[in-house]
């Protein structure tokens, strides 16, 4: 079974398109998307990260914000 995505199934994917994004069009997607939704990008973007509830409540002993995770996806984009 082929597990690739095509060029055009990941262009009309939303993780990503968001990846194309820059500017005011990335930050009027990001705030968008609900708070489940930014923590399920975060997590399938870096599958190392500490985002679920459950690993930030066991890691730093508090959850990730829905701010604070726009932050953290608008700062990866950037970067890249």
């Amino acid at each position: 079974m082929n597990t690739y995505l095509s060029e055009q199934q990941k262009r009309s994917h939303p993780y990503y398109r968001i990846m194309e994004l820059k500017g005011d069009e990335l930050q009027n997607q990001l705030t968008s998307w609900s708070r489940s939704e930014l923590i399920d990008w975060l997590c399938w973007n870096d599958r190392n990260g500490v985002y679920t509830d459950d690993d930030s409540l066991r890691e730093f002993g508090n959850i990730l914000s829905r701010e604070r995770a726009v932050e953290i996806i608008a700062e990866m984009l950037n970067q890249s």
